[in-house]
């Protein structure tokens, strides 16, 4: 079996609660890395998930809240991680929001600059605040790895889902020009792009004809799970993963 190099590395996972964030922290605490769990609501979740990730010694997992909307938020969210662990290795930014969606029916030129800027700022800033945070610790040490969660809609886009796409494709150029900044220090940054992703609110046809034809024109046949994105997230903040940066994967069955 392929060593990961992750037994006794310290992960933040940002959005910890939703389907992607649970499983991905799951997937590094399999591979005896130590996680910390960032939430913006759902503390009951996030301290649930930390118990039963905890170990033995219930000191390898923990729950740190973390507000989009806070710029504090990002510093102390890293700091508390690198407090108690003595510092981070790997950060899964996957915290995002969706935000106004815009009505079908309504003009991209009618929607208000109050509704779509917090949805590029929430989607966007954080992650940039939360690298900029990460990513000194990591290059001082020498060894570092930064996956960031976009979504479908910067790449494919979506009727309604203009600012959001903007936002997410923002995450793609952060990366290929901050390889050439980190990339000699160790530190590889790389964007992980799910589709459609079963058990995230992703915008899927309920059951019937529409959901059959998303299914059909997707080569595999099915929709991507949660656990797919994890381990896809896994591989790239590995040791096994040792020269891919600035890159970005998609997991979307070929779609």
């Amino acid at each position: 079996m392929m060593d990961l190099g992750l037994e006794g590395r310290t992960v933040l996972v940002t959005g910890a609660t939703g389907a992607i964030g649970r499983a991905a922290a799951r997937a590094f605490a399999e591979q005896g890395a130590r996680v910390a769990l960032a939430f913006r609501h759902r503390r009951e979740v996030a301290e649930e998930l930390a118990a039963e990730l905890a170990g033995p010694d219930g000191g390898r997992a923990f729950a740190v809240p973390y507000a989009l909307e806070d710029t504090a938020s990002p510093r102390w969210v890293v700091a508390a991680v690198e407090e108690r662990w003595g510092g981070l290795d790997v950060l899964v930014a996957n915290a995002w929001r969706w935000g106004v969606r815009r009505h079908p029916h309504a003009r991209f030129e009618d929607v208000r600059e109050e509704d779509w800027l917090p949805v590029v700022a929430d989607n966007l800033t954080p992650a940039i605040r939360t690298v900029q945070c990460a990513v000194a610790g990591m290059r001082k040490r020498g060894w570092g790895r930064i996956a960031l969660v976009s979504s479908h809609h910067a790449l494919d886009g979506d009727r309604g889902q203009e600012f959001h796409g903007a936002a997410k494709a923002g995450l793609h150029g952060l990366v290929r020009s901050l390889r050439w900044d980190v990339g000699a220090d160790g530190v590889l940054v790389n964007v992980v792009c799910p589709g459609l992703t079963a058990g995230e609110r992703a915008g899927l046809a309920p059951p019937g004809p529409a959901r059959e034809r998303e299914l059909s024109a997707t080569p595999t046949g099915r929709l991507s799970t949660p656990e797919d994105i994890a381990r896809t997230l896994l591989f790239l903040c590995s040791s096994a993963n040792g020269n891919i940066t600035g890159e970005t994967v998609t997991v979307a069955g070929g779609r």
